[in-house]
């Protein structure tokens, strides 16, 4: 099979790779205590029934999710209930104007109408009195604090420091479905160029030039689908049929990157690699599109030119292919061979002689390799 002819430039904008800017950078759902407190209000849940009953009737409500003796001091005045939840008897106490006392499991309605007295020092960007209060209760005590605008008809969430203003479901339904076609888009995209990266990394052709390709494109398909799924975070029970979807189009994308990174990393495939993925996590949208910074990222020195550097896979990502051949042996098989090339060219005693291997799984490693081959040859003709 002849090489291929190797791209004389490099795509500067995510544009030209077929990429849009997605919003995830600036998504503060990244929080994982905010989107848990979202998760406990997302459609389905009790408490979101209650809510709906009490925007539908045009009411506001002030609900405080946490361990009612660690709120205790904030209160003033108010009804002790100690009864079970029920929607409806939320729905009901919501019609009185102090706020709603719920335990930490939502399983019993602990207070009602109390006046929440949090440290008015605690500075506060919101305007209404109840958002004002719900801001500083979840500042001064980490709880989650549920506040449904009378004359607005929103709800918004607080916890800790973070505030979050729920979509209408129909708004965030159309969005959701939408990113589902961009991301359907970036993971036909990036089959396209780790089809022809699997190809060259047989030929032990691969400049880094096409592993940073791949790179960017698996790490933006990665990031809109973390979006999606935060999406259907806030769906709840809204989201089933976009989840089913969602696990249908990312598949093992996130490994594949992973293993990317493991292949190529300059500096092994140890604590170096894990460190570059965080980095990697940690870049945000401008980052990704400078390849300079990709190429730090793997170790390679900055001014590095990607187009001139020749590198030559572990074996990660096209071992972790082969069916039964688990993680732990591609390790061992990696660092007895330490490159593809070498795993490919060895013979059946060669890997049998890996600790963990033997001669049945030396085999499946032989016949993996000769079918990824043959498969990757007639995907490659197809995206012709």
């Amino acid at each position: 099979m002849p090489n291929e002819p190797k791209e004389t430039t490099r795509p500067e904008r995510l544009s030209d790779l077929g990429f849009t800017r997605t919003p995830s950078d600036d998504d503060p759902r990244r929080d994982p205590k905010l989107l848990t407190a979202i998760e406990t209000i997302a459609p389905g849940t009790p408490i979101r029934q209650a809510v709906d009953d009490v925007i539908r009737s045009r009411e506001g409500a002030l609900i405080v999710v946490g361990d009612p003796q660690e709120l205790s001091f904030l209160y003033s005045g108010g009804i002790r209930l100690d009864a079970p939840f029920r929607p409806q008897l939320l729905y009901e106490l919501a019609k009185m104007d102090g706020a709603i006392i719920v335990d930490s499991a939502i399983k019993r309605l602990a207070w009602a109408n109390v006046q929440l007295m949090p440290d008015p020092t605690i500075p506060s960007d919101e305007t209404g009195t109840r958002h004002r209060t719900a801001e500083r209760v979840a500042k001064q005590t980490g709880a989650l604090v549920v506040s449904v605008s009378q004359q607005r008809e929103t709800v918004t969430v607080f916890v800790g420091p973070a505030r979050y203003q729920l979509d209408p479901v129909a708004d965030v339904l159309a969005k959701t479905n939408q990113a589902l076609g961009t991301l359907e888009t970036y993971r036909v995209r990036l089959e396209q160029v780790l089809t022809r990266l699997t190809a060259l990394e047989f030929q032990n052709a691969v400049v880094l030039d096409d592993v940073l390709v791949t790179l960017q494109r698996a790490e933006m398909t990665s990031r809109m689908a973390e979006r999606i799924g935060r999406d259907c975070v806030e769906l709840g029970s809204e989201g089933r049929l976009i989840r089913l979807q969602l696990e249908e189009l990312v598949g093992n994308v996130p490994g594949e990157r992973d293993a990317i990174v493991r292949d190529y990393h300059a500096a092994g495939h140890g604590p170096e690699a894990t460190v570059a993925l965080e980095g990697l996590g940690a870049l945000r949208y401008q980052g990704l599109l400078d390849f300079d910074r990709l190429t730090e990222l793997l170790g390679y020195p900055r001014g590095t030119s990607p187009l001139d550097t020749s590198v030559q896979p572990r074996g990660y990502r096209v071992l972790s292919h082969i069916s039964r051949v688990p993680e732990p042996v591609i390790g061992r098989v990696v660092g007895d061979f330490q490159t593809l090339d070498a795993v490919v060219r060895a013979s059946q005693r060669d890997l049998e002689a890996v600790e963990g291997v033997g001669a049945v799984r030396a085999r499946e490693i032989r016949e993996g390799l000769r079918r990824l081959q043959e498969h990757n040859l007639v995907d490659r003709y197809l995206q012709l």
